[in-house]
């Protein structure tokens, strides 16, 4: 376990280091390329061991998922927050305060492992959720640091794929650190070993060179908000985000839950579809700047709708292990591809001094959407039933076949 994350840690660095040599992209790229994967951590932690605290130290066991809820929630809430502090004081300081919110919370969810303290966990969570407001927002850092807006695809794409380290630095360090620190049912020493990885993130985005100004003085005219997100353009860009993360995380959060719990299927099976979901959720980014380039975003969004189709398609055909398997695999590449494209034509919305409130009104969207999907993911399965679950996102699918089949109309009219 140690070795395995000493290991992940270590490449990511060589990753970091060798694409810094051999590439174009500015060094601001390397450096977030090593930090988001930190600072996404705390989600992947509170995912794995926050709920398994929960629900030995909840008052009653149905609330061991409430420490999850609250952390979507506080990413929504962060969102605003996140975009005002970095229009203020620019990216640099504004993610070093944001991924400071992590360092406390992840203490506070220390102390709450050690003192079997449920509310203080819920706490913690709300202030890890706060911090990945600001870590989502490294993304528009990666693509204001680039000097050719045409590598905008590519640079996306690397920070994608350093996100698949998160998915192994937090379950690893939650279970090296569960019995390090004398705690009534462990994971006190996991949540300071959370701590230190946040630490080190800050001092990475320390080195960051600057982005931008902090409080740009233009002569340019800001449109208003209003006229800004009536634009086809935004539409598209923000539906295609909120939708690819509303469904993802809708089917994710419910499919452990059916496969263990009603299915019966054992943990190591389970474990591996959520692997497997999360790899497949990064890998495609490998090879998404080479299909941008040569098929384009709205060839590619009509792809990755295609895709969720096929989740349902698979996700009603049974329910053993491979059935599960093949859907959240599938879910992962068709995720990547509509919320790749999203994040793309995003900027296309938006003029410079545009940016920070246009950003803020999209992820607000898109964890607002992930949070209620997760919400209602539970209840609707427990209630009804996995084929009933999978039946209703088929509104939402049909939606996104709309607004792709409208985005390639207006791709073809312009080319």
């Amino acid at each position: 376990m140690i070795i395995t994350l000493i290991t992940t840690l270590v490449l990511l660095m060589v990753i970091a280091f060798v694409g810094n040599k051999i590439s174009k992209l500015p060094i601001n790229v390397w450096l977030l390329f090593i930090a988001q994967p930190l600072g996404l951590s705390s989600a992947s932690m509170v995912v794995f061991a926050g709920g398994l605290l929960g629900g030995k130290i909840a008052p009653s066991p149905e609330y061991a998922t409430v420490p999850i809820t609250i952390m979507i929630l506080m990413t929504a809430g962060g969102v605003v927050p996140a975009a005002l502090l970095m229009k203020k004081f620019g990216r640099r300081i504004g993610t070093v305060i944001g991924l400071t919110s992590a360092v406390i919370g992840s203490l506070l969810c220390a102390f709450a492992a050690i003192q079997s303290y449920f509310i203080l966990l819920i706490v913690g969570s709300g202030f890890l959720g706060f911090s990945l407001a600001f870590v989502a927002q490294m993304r528009f850092a990666v693509i204001e640091s680039l000097d050719d807006p045409r590598d905008t695809p590519k640079a996306i794409s690397i920070l994608m794929i350093g996100s698949m380290f998160a998915a192994v630095i937090g379950p690893e360090i939650a279970v090296i650190g569960k019995d390090l620190i004398d705690s009534p049912f462990g994971y006190g020493g996991s949540f300071v070993g959370l701590s230190i990885m946040i630490s080190i993130a800050i001092v990475i985005v320390s080195f960051l060179k600057p982005i931008g100004v902090a409080e740009q003085k233009t002569q340019a005219i800001s449109r208003s908000l209003k006229n800004i997100v009536s634009q086809p353009v935004f539409i598209i860009a923000a539906c295609s985000g909120a939708i690819a993360y509303g469904v993802m995380s809708y089917v994710m959060t419910a499919s452990p839950l059916s496969m263990h719990q009603i299915d019966g299927h054992d943990l190591e099976s389970t474990k591996w579809v959520i692997q497997s979901h999360i790899i497949a959720m990064y890998l495609p980014s490998l090879f998404s700047a080479i299909l941008i380039r040569f098929f384009g975003l709205s060839k590619l969004m009509a792809t990755g709708t295609m895709i969720y189709f096929l989740v349902v398609i698979v996700a009603l055909s049974g329910q053993h292990v491979m059935h599960y398997w093949w859907a959240m695999v599938l879910l992962g590449i068709g995720w990547n591809f509509l919320y790749t494209t999203g994040t793309v034509l995003l900027p296309e919305s938006y003029q410079p001094n545009e940016r920070f409130k246009v950003q803020a009104a999209n992820d607000f969207l898109i964890f607002f959407i992930q949070a209620m999907a997760s919400l209602s993911a539970g209840w609707i399965l427990f209630n009804y039933s996995w084929d009933a679950l999978i039946k209703i996102s088929l509104p939402v699918l049909v939606l996104m076949l709309i607004i792709s089949i409208w985005f390639l109309r207006i791709r073809y009219k312009k080319d």
